[in-house]
């Protein structure tokens, strides 16, 4: 269905409307929650709003196709600036989410959790800069690229896929299958742990960081199609959860 509106199809209008409207939501209730931070006092608040924009820049890649394709006809180019992007906000959304869990749920470990995460994003950051698509030798070891990018069809937005021979695929499956263990099920005995208003506080948060889980999972796995609007639907109240669980 090319030609849906100027140069794009349904499917990659879809893709970038959907990517934009994570980007605003995240954005906007990011800075409403440094600013009731700021009332407040509330230093946990003010991580929540860091952790909302980083995590709704993720989308930067098909957003910023999406507006090049609207603009210009054409796709990005080179291609792997789309992963670049998006993936350089690995690190920053992950630090910031475990930082909250951790100081929600285990605060005496805070800085060794908080500390194995950073040094997995920053080697998932390496990797992603030097090897993007074509692999390098990195001290007489061979670096699988980290992304296979495919031509996109005419009125799509680029497509980037992770190369399951890469190290950075398998660490992105570790935060992945991290999210539903420690934060959406770890969130969810807190909840069940709890009454009254804090029970609500802690439900509000495993419900965000599922909706982050179910969105990351099929970004990661699914080709974009029209079905994507399911779960980015979801992705778009992710901050909305997690402002709700701790304005206060």
């Amino acid at each position: 269905m090319a030609n849906f509106i100027g140069n794009l199809s349904l499917t990659g209008f879809l893709d970038g409307i959907t990517a934009t409207g994570i980007i605003l939501s995240c954005v906007i209730f990011g800075l409403l929650s440094f600013y009731k931070a700021r009332k407040l006092e509330a230093k946990l608040l003010s991580w929540a709003g860091l952790n909302m924009v980083f995590v709704g820049c993720l989308w930067l890649g098909p957003a910023t196709d999406f507006f090049h394709v609207l603009i210009t006809e054409n796709n990005l180019e080179p291609m792997h600036l789309y992963s670049w992007l998006s993936y350089i906000w690995v690190l920053p959304a992950t630090v910031t989410g475990y930082y909250i869990g951790a100081e929600l749920m285990m605060p005496e470990k805070k800085k060794i959790i908080v500390g194995i995460y950073t040094v997995i994003g920053v080697i998932f950051e390496v990797l992603v800069f030097t090897a993007p698509i074509t692999a390098v030798s990195i001290f007489g070891i061979k670096i699988e690229p980290v992304f296979i990018i495919n031509q996109p069809i005419e009125g799509d937005l680029i497509d980037s896929g992770f190369n399951r021979a890469s190290l950075a695929y398998w660490i992105i499956l570790f935060l992945q299958i991290s999210i539903i263990i420690f934060l959406t099920i770890g969130y969810a005995i807190k909840a069940k742990q709890s009454i009254g208003e804090l029970r609500k506080k802690f439900t509000y948060l495993s419900i965000a960081s599922l909706f982050f889980f179910i969105c990351g999972l099929f970004d990661s796995i699914l080709p974009p199609g029209p079905y994507l609007a399911a779960w980015r639907g979801m992705m778009m109240t992710y901050s909305l959860w997690m402002y709700l669980g701790l304005k206060t």
